[in-house]
């Protein structure tokens, strides 16, 4: 999508991709990156990576060759902010699911598992604090000890497995909230609900809208009630916007949040109807 637009503003356009796990791989390839991009003389860097721990050496590094940089949904020091805001898309998610709590089982919320990505840092992690807000603003009856936070890493692997040992733990229970930082995690999630058959007793709301979760939502009964767009095709464009605004030396807010809004599977399930 940058290319595109790159081209229609008639920038030249350089990019890297890296592949690589671990702290110190990471690193290694980040310098890599500002080293080349150093040497071609760029005027800005646009960067997303997704593990906060190496943001800073990443950030200072290109701060260091006086190189403008943008940071792509996980904020960077020295860094303009392009992405969604976390906190609200959570928040919004936590509503919807408390809704859903309200009509379908009487308000009545036994526990509540956020799934949420530690190495993306505080900013990301704040989907969950908002979901866990949301919630509350509409089930304030709710106490603390009904919401509990693990780590699902954004994977579905180990979002699967640390569903499956909190519906262990909740055999009898019903009214049980699962919101998730990701779709990726949300899907491991509702494969541990299926596994279990306990569809009735589960509902859940992702993030990101990705194919695989948009799908699943036009099924009938889909414990996977919604997400919520970050609409990633408004990206490209807003990057080129920000980049020009930076480079003609105009001021620009730190933080530069993308729209979202929120798809439930009721709506989805409508279109199919009407389709059919």
């Amino acid at each position: 999508m940058p290319r595109l637009f790159a081209s229609t503003a008639r920038l030249a356009l350089w990019y890297m991709i890296g592949v690589a796990a671990g702290v110190s791989a990471l690193l290694g390839s980040a310098y890599l990156f500002t080293q080349r991009a150093m040497e071609k003389q760029v005027d800005l860097v646009i960067e997303f990576q997704i593990d906060q721990r190496i943001a800073p050496a990443i950030a200072d590094k290109i701060s260091g060759a006086g190189i403008p940089l943008i940071a792509v949904d996980i904020p960077h020091p020295h860094a303009t902010y392009l992405g969604v805001d976390n906190y609200r898309v959570g928040f919004e998610a936590g509503q919807y699911l408390a809704h859903f709590a309200k009509t379908h089982w009487g308000g009545q919320v036994s526990r509540v598992l956020g799934l949420g990505i530690d190495e993306a840092g505080p900013l990301v992690q704040s989907r969950i604090t908002g979901a866990f807000a949301g919630i509350r603003s509409q089930l304030p009856g709710l106490k603390d000890d009904t919401y509990l936070l693990v780590d699902g890493a954004g994977l579905r692997e180990k979002s699967n497995r640390l569903a499956q040992n909190f519906l262990r733990r909740h055999l009898n229970k019903r009214g049980l909230l699962i919101a998730a930082a990701t779709d990726t995690s949300g899907l491991g999630a509702l494969q541990a609900v299926r596994e279990m058959k306990r569809e009735r007793d589960v509902a859940i709301v992702g993030q990101d809208c990705i194919t695989e979760a948009l799908e699943e939502m036009k099924t009938s009964g889909t414990p996977y009630i919604a997400s919520v767009s970050h609409e990633a095709g408004s990206y490209g464009p807003r990057l080129i916007q920000l980049g020009l605004a930076i480079l003609n030396g105009q001021t620009v807010p730190p933080y530069n949040y993308i729209a979202h809004k929120l798809v439930a599977a009721t709506s989805l399930a409508k279109r199919v109807r009407a389709a059919s």
